[in-house]
C-alpha cells in the first residue's frame, strides 16, 4: 500500500508546536542556510510550508551522525562476531515466545502476504530486539543533518521529505518519531520512504503505525518481503558441503545456477542428502571456502533487499531457521577465536568492571569505553591489543 499524505487540522499543528520548538540551540549558520535551500524542493515533494516551518524551527544539527555514516557493522565486523551477537540462545528463546504470543496475528499475516511467521519474527528480533531497541534519534534532526552534511545527501533528503510527509499525514506523533541515526524507525525499522510505500494498517485503527502497533509492524514487514519477491512455502536456502578443492571463484549470491549443475560439481547438503531436483541458487561463502557455505534461493534475495548486506540476510535467515527448531551451522567458522553472545558480552563487561575499568552500564554493547578497557586487558595478557572481545579474551578474564 502506497500511503499518500493527508491534510491535518491547524489545531493539531498548534498542539505540536511546544514539542517542535525546543530551547534555541547554538547558532549554526551553515545548517540554517542549508535548511532554507530545502524549503522549495520539500514543497515540490509534497511538504506544505507550514509543516516544514513547524518541524525545522530552531532545529539543531546532530553532527554525531556523520561519524556513524562511515561505519556499518554489517560490512566491518567479522561474520562470526556479527552472527554471535544477533543469533544467540537468548534471542532464539525470546523469538519463540513472540511466535507464541502473537500467533493469531502472525497467522493472519501469513494468510494475507504468504510470509511465514518465523521469518517475520526473525526480522523483528534482529531489527529492534522485539521492540526493545527502537533507537533514540529524532528523525527530523538526524535526517536533516544528513541532508546537509556528509555523503549521500541526495538520498537522505528524500528520506527527510518523507519524514515530514509522515508527520504531516498524522500517522505518528512527532515526539514518537524516533529511531536509528540513519532514519530507520519502528519495530521493524522502516526508512521513511519505505513506510510510505509499504506500511499497512493491519489493526484497522486508520493509521499505519510502526512505533506503537505490533500488528501493523509485523504485517508491514511481510508486505515488504512479499513485494520483494518472497515465494511462499520455499526456503531461503540451506547449508551445503563443498567437495575438496572446490573453487568458489566467480560464485556468489547473484550467480544463480541450476541445482543439477551444483550437484554435478559435487555439492551436497551438509547432512549428506542430495540437492533438490529443480530450481536454481547462488553459492555464498561469507568466510571463504573453508567456512560455512550456502546455496541461497530467491527468498534470500528478498531478505537481502531489507538491508543490503549478506551478513544481515544470513542473520535473518539463520534466526528464522533456529525459531523453527533448526540447529547451528554444521561447518565451523574458520577462526580460532569465535565470537561471543550478548550474555557473554555482558559477562566481559562485568569482569572489566571488577578489574577497575569505568565502562558505564553493563548492557552487552561493547562501545568505545569497553573496547578501550579490552585493549588494556589484552596488553596485560600479552594478546594482540585489538579491542575485540572473543572467546579467548573471555576465558582469560574468567581465569583472572
Amino acid at each position: 500500500m502506497n500511503l499518500q499524505p493527508s491534510l491535518i487540522l491547524g489545531a493539531a499543528l498548534l498542539s505540536s508546536a511546544a514539542w517542535a520548538q525546543p530551547p534555541t540551540p547554538a547558532a549554526n549558520p551553515e545548517f540554517d542556510t542549508c535548511l532554507n535551500t530545502l524549503r522549495a524542493p520539500a514543497r515540490a515533494a509534497g511538504v506544505r510550508d507550514e509543516t516544514f516551518a513547524l518541524h525545522t524551527q530552531n532545529l539543531a544539527p546532530d553532527m554525531s551522525v556523520i561519524d556513524k555514516l562511515n561505519f556499518q557493522p554489517e560490512f566491518r565486523t567479522a561474520i562470526w562476531d556479527y552472527l554471535a551477537g544477533l543469533v544467540d540462545e537468548e534471542r532464539v528463546a525470546e523469538g519463540r515466545a513472540m511466535l507464541e504470543r502473537h500467533a493469531e496475528t502472525l497467522a493472519r499475516v501469513n494468510d494475507k502476504y504468504g510470509v511465514d511467521p518465523a521469518t517475520v519474527v526473525a526480522v523483528w528480533g534482529v531489527e529492534s530486539n522485539f521492540g526493545q531497541t527502537f533507537g533514540k534519534s529524532p528523525l527530523v534532526q538526524s535526517l536533516g543533518t544528513l541532508s546537509c552534511f556528509g555523503r549521500r545527501q541526495a538520498y537522505f533528503r528524500t528520506e527527510f521529505y518523507a519524514t515530514l510527509r509522515i508527520l504531516q499525514a498524522g500517522h505518528i506523533a512527532p515526539e514518537r518519531l524516533v529511531g536509528s541515526w540513519a532514519g530507520a524507525f519502528g519495530h521493524t525499522q522502516f526508512m521513511p520512504s519505505t513506510f510510505e510505500r509499504l506500511a499497512v494498517d493491519f489493526d484497522g485503527d486508520g493509521k499505519a503505525d510502526l512505533m506503537d502497533s505490533t500488528s501493523d509492524a509485523l504485517a508491514s514487514t511481510a508486505n515488504f518481503l512479499a513485494k520483494a519477491g518472497w515465494q511462499s512455502g520455499q526456503p531461503w536456502g540451506f547449508e551445503v558441503k563443498l567437495p575438496q578443492g572446490f573453487s568458489t571463484t566467480g560464485e556468489g549470491r547473484r550467480t544463480k545456477r541450476a541445482m543439477g549443475e551444483w550437484a554435478a560439481r559435487g555439492l551436497k547438503r551438509v547432512d549428506g542428502s542430495p540437492l533438490p531436483a529443480s530450481g536454481s541458487a547462488g553459492l555464498m561463502t561469507p568466510a571463504g571456502a573453508q567456512g560455512p557455505a550456502f546455496l541461497v534461493l530467491r527468498n534470500f534475495d528478498a531478505i537481502y533487499s531489507y538491508n543490503a548486506a549478506e551478513s544481515y540476510g544470513l542473520a535473518i535467515a539463520h534466526l528464522a531457521d533456529r525459531l523453527r527448531g533448526g540447529g547451528v551451522f554444521s561447518t565451523p567458522w574458520p577462526t580460532d577465536d569465535p565470537g561471543i553472545s550478548r550474555a557473554e558480552r555482558r559477562e566481559v563487561q562485568t569482569l572489566l568492571i571488577a578489574r577497575g575499568h569505568d565502562i558505564g552500564a553493563v548492557d552487552g554493547m561493547l562501545g568505545d569505553k569497553s573496547r578501550a578497557a579490552i585493549r588494556v586487558e589484552q596488553e596485560r595478557l600479552g594478546h594482540e591489543a585489538s579491542g575485540r572481545a572473543g572467546q579467548k579474551l573471555l576465558k582469560a578474564l574468567r581465569g583472572g
